[in-house]
């Protein structure tokens, strides 16, 4: 799939290969507040979930991604990792379109619901899936699910888990 930009550059939306992890790795970092993951991590998650990931080229670089798996206990649910999107990349609706693009592929032809965690104050997160979730005509909801003290020992904000479901097929 290609969108064109603002500066009719086009951006090209893939499936990813293990050849993008270490980029992956590069992106996660220029895309605070973002939680890095190891480059093995990243290298997974280019080849293992490449069938649920999305990888986002502008001329030649690596401008966004999104990470995501079908939990094997819940077939209907792809489960959105992480969205990184480059400053080259963004005010195009990038992240959006990337949520589409996974969504509707064939690997997630039984997906009736999406999930993902954002902690409290990470607006951009809210607004993209509130964004989705009004696109696709679906409810949200949302609960603490990772909590500072007990699953982060203190050291990382609360993780909200976001669920948007049910929906169709979108494309």
């Amino acid at each position: 799939m290609t969108s064109e930009g603002s500066n009719t550059t086009a951006i090209t939306l893939r499936k990813p290969t293990k050849d993008d992890g270490y980029r992956l790795h590069q992106l996660v970092a220029e895309c605070p507040p973002l939680d890095p993951n190891s480059i093995y991590c990243n290298l997974l998650q280019c080849s293992h979930f490449a069938e649920t990931g999305v990888a986002a080229e502008k001329e030649g670089d690596l401008v966004g991604f999104i990470s995501g798996y079908i939990p094997p206990q819940q077939p209907e649910t792809v489960f959105v990792w992480q969205v990184a999107v480059h400053e080259k990349g963004r005010g195009q609706g990038l992240a959006k379109r990337m949520l589409k693009e996974i969504v509707g592929r064939d690997a997630c032809s039984n997906v009736t619901h999406l999930e993902t965690t954002i902690t409290e104050d990470n607006e951009a997160s809210w607004a993209l899936f509130r964004s989705f979730a009004r696109d696709l005509g679906a409810e949200l909801t949302y609960h603490e699910h990772f909590e500072k003290d007990t699953h982060f020992g203190g050291k990382h904000d609360s993780e909200f888990l976001l669920r948007i479901g049910p929906f169709t097929n979108p494309v």
